[in-house]
């Protein structure tokens, strides 16, 4: 007894300051309790109150490992110090996701949210990411609160504190030139929504070629030939579409692609049914800095230029005038026309 009170009595014995990060052993890993021997008059009392954190703690730790911790108190009510694991569980963490982010090793995660843009996941060891709709690979309407799937980690910044994981394979520039043959222009093909962007729909493709999906872009030009603020609403995430190849974007390594070419540009037609020279009624849609906009149908208009206008001439909204076509824009889709008069007003152009 008087050996081990002696040997306890040259045990040395280290001052402690508030935020000090110090070596220790973790002597204990309970339910309810976890202990650090960090050389002080007793052991440490680690506190830690978020499940999270104490599942990251329990799922990475084990005792008698050596470990570093953030002194909180250098002496409670009990006389023991109160210390931190989190700043060094948040290294193992970070370096652990650096690796995986490097690999590109699958990982295991659960997803806790659904949200607009995607699902919030969470690791076995409780770190919280976001995986996005457009990295997912099966719809929205299939994946739930709850269920386990397989990611990679795509993208990091601790400074952040931001995990951003993929359902989708790293693609090679020589898988995408793989399945770019198999995606050539004017090919038709079906894919599934995976989310609504303010420019368009990007949708999920499914290659015969490999077992990838990659991502296509409708944007919002190529949706229908008649624009419309209700363009973006017609469809929604997890719905089939067909669509039409129109190329390909190397850097993105993503599809281009188009609804409204599946169908006959209505601006042909009407060319054919507008042809030059040919004299037409129609009714005054709207006037803009002097010209004047006539409504010829299917969203297609005509338009008398401001100096086309005869002087002293005013055309009201809603009024029906003679005008004869004189060419077609196609880049703008409207037909040009000029007033149809009864006399030529002096200076007329």
């Amino acid at each position: 007894m008087a050996d081990l009170m002696a040997k306890q009595s040259t045990k040395p014995v280290i001052a402690l300051k508030k935020g000090d990060y110090i070596k220790g052993i973790l002597t204990r890993l309970g339910k309810r309790d976890m202990l650090v021997d960090i050389q002080a008059k007793g052991e440490a009392i680690v506190l830690e109150h978020d499940p999270k954190m104490l599942r990251s703690i329990r799922s990475l730790l084990k005792e008698g490992q050596v470990v570093e911790v953030t002194v909180i108190s250098p002496e409670s009510e009990s006389g023991q110090p109160v210390v931190s694991l989190r700043r060094f569980i948040y290294d193992i963490i970070w370096k652990e996701l650096e690796s995986l982010k490097k690999s590109q090793e699958k990982v295991e995660v659960i997803i806790s949210e659904v949200t607009k843009g995607g699902f919030v996941v969470s690791t076995l060891t409780g770190q919280s990411g976001f995986l996005p709709n457009s990295h997912t690979n099966t719809s929205q309407g299939s994946l739930s609160v709850g269920k386990s799937i397989q990611v990679t980690v795509a993208d990091l910044n601790r400074e952040d504190n931001k995990i951003i994981f993929s359902q989708k394979t790293t693609m090679t520039p020589e898988d995408f030139a793989l399945i770019t043959k198999e995606f050539s222009k004017g090919t038709k093909v079906k894919g599934e929504i995976s989310s609504v962007t303010s420019f368009g729909y990007f949708v999920m493709l499914h290659p015969q070629s490999m077992d990838k999906t990659i991502d296509g872009l409708i944007h919002v030009s190529e949706v229908a030939w008649e624009r419309s603020d209700e363009s973006l609403s017609l469809y929604k995430a997890g719905e089939e579409v067909e669509v039409i190849v129109i190329g390909t974007d190397r850097d993105s390594r993503r599809i281009d692609l188009s609804l409204k070419r599946l169908t006959v540009d209505p601006f042909e037609k009407l060319k054919e049914d507008y042809p030059v020279d040919k004299q037409i009624s129609a009714k005054v849609s709207r006037t803009e800095d002097g010209n004047i906009y006539l409504d010829l149908s299917e969203g297609i208009e005509g338009l008398i230029k401001k100096e086309k206008v005869p002087p002293m001439t005013t055309y009201e909204v809603g009024k029906i005038v003679t005008a004869t076509v004189t060419s077609h824009d196609l880049r703008r889709r409207r037909i040009e026309l000029t007033p149809v008069l009864k006399e030529k007003p002096l200076m007329y152009r």
